[in-house]
């Protein structure tokens, strides 16, 4: 269950930058392999720390380090399996005059130089569920901007997660939280929660909410349907499961989450939606040296 909270955090940290135009380079960078290693009940907690021009990236594999690049979900990254196994640390520094928002576009010029990557890029049409408001009322509380001033802040993403719950902190006060039964957020926008929420699905979710600004929501789900979900969030992960939990999704489908939601007054529906994706046709198993 250890890989669980490596797909939140790419989403986390890819949310946690601006757009950049740019495509700077790193002044300094190493890529060493991971020696974070699974604690108990297979808890594990990687992190993302950008704090002036350090920044710091803990236990990702070369598929989330490619999404938080490019700003894409994991889910549209396609490659060789060992991608998705393989885990590095990156300490980089930011040169004078660049900023944490072109942290992503540094990430593409430092993974392209140290693992030789080649991919192309391709639309490919995807089943997704669509996050819309259901009828009744929102049970969602605004939370204001504390922050409007622009300037730059320090940015801290750290994600765990085992059989007993994940956690994520998503920097600025924004987190949520599954433990047995409940789901709890603050401070989220409804991309957030969207990206967020298809961690236990099979499939993506796409916000058409329309709404704007964050929010805090809580919402319970059914005791039957915590140990599905949490299944759910590692296969999605790339976790090597034993058979007997793989068959607990035999048949289990998204009906129960959407069925929480509407507690909040949210649900999701079935759509078709074209999406662009990456695909990896080569790169080395082992970066360069640093």
């Amino acid at each position: 269950m250890s890989a669980t909270r490596t797909i939140i955090l790419t989403a986390a940290a890819s949310l946690a930058f601006a757009q950049a135009p740019a495509a700077p380079e790193f002044e300094v960078a190493s890529i060493r392999p991971s020696t974070t290693a699974p604690g108990p009940q297979g808890q594990m907690s990687i992190g993302l720390h950008v704090d002036g021009a350090q920044v710091r990236i803990s236990a990702l594999n070369l598929k989330d380090y490619l999404g938080m690049a490019y700003r894409m979900k994991i889910s549209q990254v396609f490659g060789p399996d060992w991608i998705s196994s393989d885990r590095f640390d990156i300490a980089a520094t930011i040169p004078a005059g660049n900023t944490q928002a072109q942290v992503p576009e540094m990430l593409q010029s430092l993974l392209a130089e140290r693992f030789q990557i080649k991919f192309h890029r391709e639309k490919r049409e995807f089943q997704v569920y669509a996050l819309v408001a259901a009828r009744g009322p929102l049970k969602l509380r605004p939370v204001p901007d504390e922050d409007a001033s622009g300037a730059p802040q320090p940015v801290n993403v750290a994600a765990g997660g085992s059989e007993a719950g994940i956690n994520v902190n998503m920097g600025n006060g924004a987190s949520w939280t599954f433990v047995p039964n409940k789901f709890e957020a603050r401070k989220l926008t409804m991309e957030q929660l969207a990206t967020n929420l298809e961690r236990f699905t099979d499939r993506q979710i796409v916000d058409v909410t329309g709404l704007k600004g964050k929010y805090d929501l809580e919402f319970e789900v059914n005791p039957e349907d915590y140990q599905p979900m949490i299944i759910r969030v590692a296969v999605n992960a790339g976790a090597a499961l034993p058979p007997q939990a793989l068959h607990m999704l035999d048949g289990y489908s998204s009906a129960p989450l959407s069925d929480a939601l509407q507690k909040v007054g949210l649900r999701l529906e079935s759509r078709k939606a074209p999406l662009d994706v990456i695909v990896v046709d080569d790169a080395r198993k082992t970066p360069t040296e640093n």
